[in-house]
């Protein structure tokens, strides 16, 4: 059986994810020029709360490799796509027959290239559709680059 665990329900590929990718690497940057600069020492005496800060830094850096994945639990734990697909027993929207379904239509609102990718994924295959999507990280590419923000008011699927 295919391992998902890199591949959300929906068909996002957690290597695109700035969770996993850019904030760690910008946090581990930060975090060694204040180390550098004696923050570490006196961040508190100068900002009041730095050491809360200093901390939350490590654990964004340290999360890019503990990140548990959507299969896992990472994002909205009351997210209507895993409680769909998980009740139909689909491990990837894309191969259920419903596709996009409104779940899915709710979500691409904010990741315009939800739906395309999906469609890609269900005529290449898994592997040769992770193959593609480790080749469009590696140029540095993330979804934060195309996702539109979320409406104020506005609910995740």
């Amino acid at each position: 059986m295919m391992e998902y665990g890199d591949v959300a329900y929906c068909g996002l590929y957690c290597g695109l994810c700035s969770t996993k990718t850019r904030l760690p690497e910008q946090a581990a940057a930060l975090r060694k020029t204040l180390a550098r600069d004696g923050w570490e020492d006196y961040g508190e005496y100068v900002v009041p709360g730095f050491g809360a800060f200093w901390e939350g830094l490590g654990k964004l850096v340290a999360f890019g490799e503990q990140c548990p994945g959507c299969r896992g639990g990472c994002g909205n734990p009351n997210c209507g796509i895993r409680k769909c697909a998980v009740e139909r027993g689909v491990e990837l929207c894309p191969l259920c027959t419903d596709f996009p379904c409104g779940h899915i239509d709710a979500l691409a609102r904010r990741y315009p290239n939800l739906i395309a990718d999906g469609v890609r994924l269900a005529a290449i295959g898994i592997e040769a559709w992770l193959l593609e999507q480790k080749e469009r990280r590696s140029t540095g590419y993330c979804y934060c680059d195309t996702r539109f923000p979320a409406r104020p008011g506005g609910s995740s699927p």
